[in-house]
């Protein structure tokens, strides 16, 4: 039986894959408990997620099941001395439970496999011949594998009650053409043979299995955290039941980019009222990179960023089969985890301040844990850019904390939304329009009033050009700047301001048509409005946020922060410096206290491979200059952890200070 620890959620995580195929044969030979507890303990962690069964379907404890590890050293409990010596330390050990890959149970009980449409096997494998490549075969959980799971979990959970947590992954929705799986959709009185309604089936079967797992866990073990990994994030909201935490799998390197993890936790942390955890991982590239670390710079940003938007951080590593950590691995994690450690203080019970809530732009694909589109990307991209504070919404969170919404690209409203923003609208809320949004062309409500305008339709051109107009012509260059996509038409009616305006070409490009290499040149300013504003409404006349996100053109980005200028009058925050500089605000209350807190991030990341971006160097930055809007009078301005009091003025409701230095993450307190 494992002690308890006084819980506190932990900040400073390391998840330790251990996926260790069955042809290795000196599993746990150099296993030294206290050795790997101390230096877990030197590199400032506080909780580690341990491998009782991995993805081979494996297990490293004392088990007279088959599923044991042929190569774990004979009568080693591995995860059995791991819990002891780590809580010895005074650091959590929550337990890795593999759900959807076992490879033991594949081989074991090919008839529990998940089966594609055409009746083959699920494999993931990153090749198309998934029969001779390496891939994890995937398990259908309506078959006898789901009670053949739950018995390992009742032994982890007695062998080490009470536990501190159950992380069970690899839980994506997964339909199938199994035999169980169809007999369980007949019995519902369902289809089989609508795809879709195998893809619905795969979700009600994860809910179930969820459910009965946590139910399972918290029986045994009441305060036991309890995650299921590989959940579609869109779930969240319904997920977040049998969960005490939510967290975000995003290794920047490893495929996720360095987008993916900002985009979600902005999500995330509307949706969920419990704790988020961001992960990410020491390696160059994804799991199990042996060989691969990333530079300290590029770690220490990661996790600067995580706890900048209010998450506990994770770090992933794998351990070597004889048991050994990599001393210079844990040198990495220690360098950025000290950082974090210090910074704690100011972390716990800090909440995300924000001005904007940006609607997401769903993809319609359901299958995967979170598809993020374009829209998202160039979203999240040009408004952290423009040090924005914002949190990503959907339909039922509560709107009225923001001062202003963006519904972005041609995002269909139903007639509830369209009702809420209305309503938003009347109460004196503002929004900002992008596509053909709001204007109706999907057969949505239309916002044309609230936005001063008629529309005529799409544009005929597929490329036009952007001029800005009248007291907005210093926004960008004085130069037509192109508008690569197609953009909506429209016109400003009496009252609206039109903040730039659209030239169309001569004509369009076709095969026995065109001018020039690319597209044709502007003729000349057409009636139709690019930008505009009436009143608390803005709209931009064509897809900004994905055209950024494809094209990274600067002019649209001057569009976006003109429009938002003109609509909120004072933005939250103002920093100056590198468009790469992020700012983030936290706010903290504590003994009728009330702080806040500025995060800046001064990090730049430099595509060297392809989809690899690596942050190698800190390259400090001077005198930043920071405007922040606060009602209340500062009484301090303190340079945090360390202590150093910055001069300020505060005038209008904004205070005012410079940072005479950044190097990497710095952080500053407002004492109010």
């Amino acid at each position: 039986m494992a002690a308890k620890l006084p819980f506190a959620f932990p900040m400073r995580q390391v998840h330790l894959d251990f996926h260790t195929g069955p042809q290795i044969p000196d599993v746990g030979a150099n296993f030294d408990p206290q050795q790997f507890a101390q230096t877990m303990k030197d590199a400032h962690v506080n909780s580690v997620t341990l491998f009782a069964k991995c993805h081979h379907g494996h297990l490293y404890y004392n088990s007279k099941r088959p599923e044991r590890h042929p190569g774990l050293k004979k009568g080693l409990d591995m995860v059995g001395q791991q819990v002891e010596a780590l809580h010895r330390v005074g650091i959590r050990a929550p337990i890795y439970l593999s759900v959807l890959c076992d490879e033991y149970a594949a081989n074991t009980h090919p008839e529990w496999i998940a089966r594609e449409a055409d009746s083959s096997l699920v494999k993931r494998s990153k090749q198309n011949n998934k029969v001779f490549t390496p891939g994890w075969q995937i398990m259908d959980m309506t078959s006898p594998y789901q009670d053949f799971l739950a018995e390992q979990t009742a032994e982890v959970l007695k062998l080490f009650q009470p536990a501190d947590g159950i992380f069970f992954d690899m839980c994506w929705d997964q339909p199938s053409t199994n035999p169980y799986f169809l007999n369980a959709m007949r019995k519902e009185g369902l289809n089989p043979e609508c795809t879709e309604s195998r893809e619905r089936f795969a979700t009600v079967v994860a809910k179930r299995y969820m459910k009965r797992l946590y139910r399972q866990v918290k029986a045994s073990s009441p305060d036991a955290t309890v995650f299921f990994n590989c959940r579609p994030l869109f779930q969240l909201a319904s997920d977040i039941d049998f969960m005490t935490q939510a967290e975000i799998e995003a290794l920047p390197t490893g495929g996720w980019g360095y987008m993916y993890f900002p985009i979600n936790m902005r999500f995330a942390r509307t949706v969920s009222p419990k704790p988020v955890l961001g992960m990410t991982a020491r390696f160059h590239k994804s799991w199990a990179d042996f060989g691969g670390m990333k530079p300290h710079a590029a770690l220490a940003y990661e996790t600067a960023s995580m706890i900048a938007h209010g998450a506990a951080c994770s770090i992933g590593d794998q351990l070597h089969p004889r048991g050994v950590l990599d001393k210079a691995v844990y040198e990495l994690i220690g360098h950025a985890y000290s950082h974090v450690t210090e910074c704690e203080p100011w972390l716990v019970k800090a909440k995300p301040v924000t001005q904007i809530g940006l609607f997401q732009k769903p993809t319609g694909v359901t299958n995967t844990t979170q598809s993020t589109s374009q829209t998202d990307e160039g979203a999240v991209r040009m408004l952290t850019q423009l040090r924005h504070q914002f949190d990503v919404v959907q339909t039922g969170c509560d709107l009225s904390k923001y001062d202003l919404l963006i519904v972005p690209d041609s995002l269909a409203l139903d007639a509830a939304l369209a009702d809420e923003l209305r309503a938003y609208i009347k109460a004196e809320g503002r929004v900002l329009f992008t596509g053909s949004s709001g204007l109706g062309s999907d057969g949505t409500p239309s916002f044309l009033r609230e936005l001063g305008l008629t529309t005529a339709g799409e544009s005929p051109y597929q490329a036009t050009y952007m001029r800005f107009l009248g007291k907005y012509r210093a926004a960008a260059a004085p130069t037509d700047h192109i508008i690569y996509d197609r953009t909506v038409r429209v016109t400003a009616q009496r009252g609206t301001q039109v903040i730039a305006g659209v030239v169309e070409p001569y004509f369009d490009r076709t095969w026995d048509h065109f001018c020039s290499h690319n597209q044709t040149p502007g003729d000349k300013l057409s009636p139709y409005a690019l930008g505009s504003v009436h009143g608390r409404v803005g709209h931009i006349a064509f897809n900004v946020f994905e055209a950024y996100a494809k094209h990274g053109n600067l002019p649209y980005r001057n569009l976006v922060k003109t429009t938002l200028d003109a609509l909120l009058g004072k933005q939250l925050i103002t920093v100056s410096g590198p468009s790469y500089l992020e700012a983030t605000v936290t706010q903290q209350r504590q003994d009728r206290r009330q702080t806040l807190i500025v995060h800046l991030l001064g990090y730049q990341s430099e595509r060297r491979a392809p989809g690899i971006d690596i942050i190698e160097d800190v390259v400090p930055l001077y005198d930043l200059e920071v405007v922040l809007q606060t009602r209340t009078q500062p009484k301090a301005v303190t340079v945090v952890p360390a202590g150093e009091p910055l001069e300020f003025t505060w005038s209008n409701e904004a205070l005012a200070f410079t940072l005479p230095e950044l190097k990497g993450h710095g952080m500053i307190a407002v004492t109010l």
